[in-house]
């Protein structure tokens, strides 16, 4: 099962390996796409803003303390377009991820006995809090494999005219 305190501090390290992936790029780099239906390094890191702002925080609080009232809508998908994710400043990006995953865990933690079992009927079935959270720190994990990919195309292009075919089949 599910230990609270130990999601939180899954939470603090999931984000500072983000944060580490991301945080030493140029602006080019940070933009880079390898294909047209890829995202970049900055698309990620401004979708993870959101996510942490609008989706998990936001849908988790919804769920333990309003669940009558109407479910939160976003678009996550849309909004790597509409909001011009790659169009933003790379430093700022990383700040306000840091600032805002700090935010998230100093209000997962001041919650007084959260009732994970609490439930909010969705088209599927029934989404409790603990699937919040557990789908929250997942989706970290999503992030940071899909940042980690990036980084390897990123590596493997840059030492270019050399291979990194030494290193081990990727």
């Amino acid at each position: 099962m599910m230990e609270f305190q130990t999601a939180c501090k899954q939470l603090k390290a999931q984000g500072q390996a983000i944060l580490n992936l991301a945080g030493d790029l140029a602006l080019e780099q940070a933009r880079w796409k390898p294909d047209a239906d890829s995202w970049s390094v900055l698309e990620v890191m401004n979708h993870l803003v959101d996510e942490e702002v609008l989706d998990f925080r936001r849908r988790l609080d919804h769920v333990l303390h309003t669940p009558d009232q109407p479910w939160p809508a976003i678009d996550p998908q849309g909004w790597v377009t509409s909001k011009h994710y790659n169009e933003r400043p790379l430093e700022e990006t990383l700040a306000a991820f840091s600032v805002e995953r700090e935010k998230s865990i100093a209000w997962l933690q001041s919650l007084s006995n959260p009732d994970f079992d609490a439930t909010v009927p969705m088209p599927w079935g029934s989404l409790s809090a603990g699937d919040l959270l557990a789908s929250w720190l997942a989706h970290d994990l999503l992030h940071l494999r899909q940042l980690i990919e990036l980084r390897y195309a990123l590596t493997r292009d840059a030492s270019a005219p050399f291979s990194v075919e030494y290193a081990g089949d990727w």
